[in-house]
């Protein structure tokens, strides 16, 4: 049998998925991230299975020299070195298929969220105001979105969108990027001559930090709304307080910010959050988008397949 250690809360369902693939689970969630190079190091394990609270580093791979897979159930990367995994000989699978419906969904309610002014709406309410024409807000029917970054996230985002009527433009990176029926691929500066909405859906990794800043967001000629279900580390939060404040960004929705332990905000960051947080066209949530009952298995699933088909291969 070959020893699984899997070190993040996962949906029960888990050993469900993988023991008929013939692993052998060690479930221990329990183990602080600073403990795992040692239980590591106690056993043969073959495979590790991550969400966020660990770093996948070249030193921590020394202390598994016969890891062959790391799985991170989620999408985003960033908390793994792909290239020390790659000298390791370790490959790496994730799960941007599980949660990719949860948020696209959440996407279009943040979206919806902003233009319709419903946090602000419902705290008015339930403090005995009563306000509606200060309340009136924009239709996404007929807006011009742009997503930045068309990869399993965007699409889902996109599609989704045009049940809305939405004209909606992609910009990726990746020149072999696959059209679709539901988005129109342009070059980076036809999205931001047109744009409305800027959606952003780019991974973190440091070709990316801050890749949507000052001088990328002078590029837009119109007024826009802009929403974050990416990484915080992709927006650079001065340029963005700095474009709220003069009416330049309308609108934000983030489900991410630049530093998302709030309790070890530096000053500046602490003066940007203090702003955002009483900005009434900025609508705020705690990295929510993929969290649903119904992803948090599918991940499970989609992990375990794409497991089987790994080990299938190291068999034939």
């Amino acid at each position: 049998m070959s020893l699984c250690l899997v070190v993040d809360e996962m949906h029960p369902s888990l050993p469900a998925y993988l023991e008929p693939l013939g692993l052998t689970l060690h479930y221990r969630p329990d183990l602080r991230a600073a403990e795992v190079p040692a239980a590591l190091a106690a056993h043969p394990y073959e495979g590790l299975v991550v969400r966020s609270k660990l770093r996948v580093t070249r030193e921590l791979l020394a202390h598994g020299p016969q890891l062959r897979y790391v799985c991170r159930a989620g999408a985003g990367v960033d908390n793994i070195d792909e290239a020390a995994l790659a000298d390791a000989g370790v490959t790496l699978l994730n799960a941007p298929e599980g949660n990719r419906d949860a948020v696209g969904e959440y996407a279009i309610g943040l979206l919806l969220a902003l233009f319709r002014h419903l946090p602000r709406a419902d705290a008015e309410v339930r403090a005995g105001q009563w306000q509606r024409e200060a309340n009136r807000g924009e239709e996404l029917g007929g807006k011009t979105v742009g997503l930045l970054g068309y990869g399993h996230m965007g699409r889902a985002f996109a599609r989704r969108l045009s049940a809305f009527g939405c004209t909606v433009l992609a910009h990726d990176h990746e020149p072999a990027c696959p059209p679709d029926a539901y988005a129109t691929l342009v070059p980076l500066a036809e999205l931001q001559a047109r744009a409305e909405v800027l959606s952003l859906h780019i991974p973190y990794e440091k070709a990316n930090h801050h890749f949507v800043n000052e001088e990328f967001l002078a590029g837009f000629p119109k007024a826009i709304w802009l929403l974050n279900t990416a990484r915080g580390e992709v927006l650079d939060h001065a340029a963005l307080v700095s474009r709220l404040r003069t009416g330049q960004i309308r609108g934000a929705a983030l489900d991410v910010l630049e530093n998302e332990k709030l309790a070890t905000l530096n000053a500046e960051q602490q003066a940007r959050f203090e702003y955002l947080r009483t900005a009434p066209n900025v609508v705020l949530a705690p990295h929510i988008g993929g969290w649903t009952v119904q992803s948090y298995e599918r991940i499970n699933a989609v992990l375990a397949r794409k497991l089987a088909a790994f080990l299938q291969e190291g068999r034939g």
